[in-house]
C-alpha cells in the first residue's frame, strides 16, 4: 500500500508549472486577436480571461490542473479545485460553473479517482458553483483540476496590473507550502507545518475576496506557482517598485529549517532566475529568499489596497484564521527594480 502511495504522489501542485521565462517565449509568438469585448486576455499577466457580454455582465474563464502534491486522493481533489477556483476570486469575480479535467492511469484503482472527484466537487459546492461535467483521458500519471467560469461586472474587474503608488500590499495566506510539501515527500515535515499547509491550500480565496471587496482594491493576483516575488513583479510591471517588509511576510514556521536541509524545488530556482535581475535584497537570509521564491499551490491573494484601507482590511482577514499581513507598499520606480526586500 505504501508503494502505491509513493507512485501516486511524485511531486506536483503548482511546482509542476512551466517556468515563467519558457512560457513567455511561447506566448509572445502567438497571434493576438482583436475583440473589443475581450477585456482581459493573455496579452498581460492576469489570472483569467474576461469577456464582456453586456454593459453590466462579463464572464471570467480560467483553468488549472496538476499532479498530486499530497498522498490523500480526497485531499488532493480539494486542493486542486481550490487552486483552480482561486483565479476567479483574484479577478474580483464569483464562481458559477466548473468542469472536471482528469488524467488517470487505466491500471490504477478507480476508487482513487472517485475520491479525487469527490474532493473537487465539495470545493465547487462550497464556492457556490455548479459542477457541470468534464473530460478525462488515460495517462501514465494522475492529474486533476477544473475549468471554471465566473461572472464579474465589467467595471469591477481586479486586474493584477492596477496597483497605484502609495498602496499597501496585503497577503492573505502564508508562504511556504512548496517547501513543506517537498519536505513531506521525504518524511521530514513537522506535523504542525503540514497541517497548516493543508489548511491554507484547502481554504478558498472566496473568503478573503469577499472581505477585500469592501475596500478600495486597485490590483490583485493570487500567489501560485511563480512564487511571491515573480507574481509581485508582474503586478508592478515597469511602472512602480514594490518595497517588501520581510518581517511582515507570513510563512509556515518550519520553512527556514527546510531550506537549511535543502528541501528545495526546481520551480523555485526557475522563479529566482526569471526575476532576480529585478529584485534587490537588503540583509535578507538565503532561507527568506527561498520562501519568497517558493512556488505556492492554492496560495493567498496578494492585493494592492489603498493605504488608508489597509489596516481595517487586514483586521478582518485575520479573523479567517490563517497567517496574513501587510507585507509592503507600492512606491516610485527605482531604475530596473520591480521589488526591494528589506
Amino acid at each position: 500500500m505504501s508503494e502505491e502511495k509513493t507512485v501516486f504522489c511524485r511531486g506536483g501542485g503548482c511546482t509542476a508549472k512551466l517556468g515563467p521565462a519558457a512560457l513567455n517565449k511561447v506566448l509572445e509568438k502567438l497571434p493576438k486577436q482583436e475583440d473589443p469585448n475581450l477585456l482581459v486576455g493573455f496579452g498581460g499577466c492576469d489570472d483569467g480571461a474576461v469577456y464582456r457580454l453586456g454593459d453590466d455582465l462579463a464572464i471570467v474563464q480560467t483553468l488549472d490542473f496538476f499532479p498530486p502534491m499530497v498522498e490523500d486522493p480526497h485531499l488532493f481533489g480539494q486542493i486542486a479545485a481550490a487552486n483552480a477556483l482561486s483565479d476567479v476570486y483574484a479577478m474580483g469575480g464569483q464562481v458559477k460553473t466548473a468542469l472536471n479535467i482528469v488524467c488517470f492511469p487505466e491500471t490504477m484503482d478507480l476508487n482513487i479517482l472517485g475520491k479525487i472527484l469527490l474532493g473537487g466537487s465539495e470545493k465547487v459546492q462550497e464556492a457556490g458553483g455548479v459542477l457541470a461535467g468534464g473530460h478525462s483521458i488515460a495517462d501514465s500519471d494522475v492529474k486533476y483540476g477544473l475549468s471554471v467560469t465566473g461572472v464579474v461586472h465589467p467595471d469591477q474587474i481586479w486586474s493584477n496590473e492596477g496597483c497605484q503608488e502609495g498602496d499597501v500590499l496585503i497577503l492573505t495566506k502564508p508562504l511556504g507550502v512548496g517547501l513543506v510539501c517537498t519536505a513531506a515527500r521525504m518524511n521530514a515535515a513537522a506535523e504542525k507545518d503540514m497541517e497548516l499547509a493543508v489548511r491554507s491550500m484547502t481554504t478558498l480565496n472566496k473568503y478573503g475576496a469577499e472581505i477585500l471587496k469592501k475596500y478600495r482594491i486597485h490590483g490583485c493576483t493570487d500567489v501560485t506557482g511563480f512564487g511571491f516575488l515573480a507574481h509581485l513583479c508582474e503586478m508592478v510591471g515597469e511602472r512602480y517598485t514594490a518595497f517588501v517588509d520581510q518581517a511582515a511576510v507570513p510563512f509556515i514556521p518550519g520553512c527556514p529549517g527546510y531550506v537549511e536541509e535543502f528541501y528545495l524545488t526546481a520551480a523555485a530556482q526557475r522563479n529566482r532566475n526569471h526575476v532576480q535581475e529585478k529584485v534587490k535584497f537588503g540583509n535578507v537570509s538565503f532561507a527568506m529568499e527561498e520562501i519568497l521564491f517558493d512556488p505556492q499551490t492554492s496560495g493567498g491573494l496578494l492585493a494592492s489596497v489603498a493605504a488608508a484601507d489597509g489596516p481595517a482590511a487586514l483586521e478582518e482577514i485575520r479573523k479567517l484564521g490563517l497567517p496574513c499581513g501587510i507585507v509592503g507598499r507600492i512606491g516610485k520606480r527605482e531604475g530596473r527594480l520591480a521589488a526591494v526586500v528589506e
